[in-house]
């Protein structure tokens, strides 16, 4: 008789160990799928970079810029790495100048008018690291907010102006329409995955898949903790 109680309270004990370790497994599945929703809903907030390891002495600037415009700190320090390895006095052979490579006549001038300015910058200014940061982090916040404006998902938005970034918004729409409507609602009807996939298979220039592969890797591998 003992014997059969203890064989019943060991099976009890089995069981309730089972049961936990299922619901540990549910919660952590649950945590998981939450922080990969924030951060898709974040994916244009001012998310904060925490991990020491990737900090630069441009940091504060990205912070700044980022709290101003509204842009995640994490796709801005990401295009940076991409766009100039973080050396501010970069020149490319387009004269796109300095951390983000800002090309002054379109870029920088698209970036003066939110600010107010008329104009565009100079070479001085875009050399200067936080001028830089503040107007590429402007554009950023353009391509999000206007040329961009009805891409419903944030995931697919998120992509779309990385490409938009290196392109131009123009081209990336033409990708798939020639009409701007029809092309928004287009990318609507995908999934991220699905844009993304379509645009590495079809869109003109060579080094628009490249890039977005780029800066995904680069936005990755800062390690960011939420």
């Amino acid at each position: 008789m003992k014997l059969k109680l203890r064989y019943i309270a060991a099976a009890l004990l089995l069981s309730g160990c089972a049961s936990q370790q299922v619901h540990q497994s549910d919660s952590n599945r649950q945590t998981t799928a939450k922080r990969m929703l924030d951060g898709n809903k974040a994916a244009f907030g001012t998310r904060k970079l925490t991990n020491k390891f990737n900090s630069t002495p441009f940091d504060g600037f990205i912070a700044q810029a980022a709290k101003r415009y509204g842009v995640d700190e994490t796709l801005i320090k990401a295009i940076i790495q991409v766009e100039s390895g973080f050396r501010p006095e970069v020149v490319s052979k387009s004269n796109a100048v300095g951390l983000m490579q800002i090309k002054a006549s379109t870029a920088g001038r698209d970036a003066y008018r939110v600010k107010g300015k008329s104009g565009q910058p100079t070479m001085r200014e875009l050399k200067d690291p936080e001028t830089n940061i503040d107007l590429g982090t402007a554009y950023i916040s353009i391509l999000k907010k206007q040329h961009l404006e009805g891409i419903s998902n944030p995931e697919t938005l998120y992509y779309a102006t990385i490409v938009a970034y290196v392109n131009g918004a123009g081209a990336l729409l033409r990708t798939f329409d020639s009409n701007r409507v029809l092309a928004i609602n287009k990318i609507n009807r995908m999934t991220p995955n699905e844009f993304y996939q379509y645009v590495q298979n079809n869109h003109p220039a060579p080094q628009a898949s490249r890039y977005l592969w780029k800066v995904q890797n680069a936005y990755h591998s800062l390690g960011v903790t939420y």
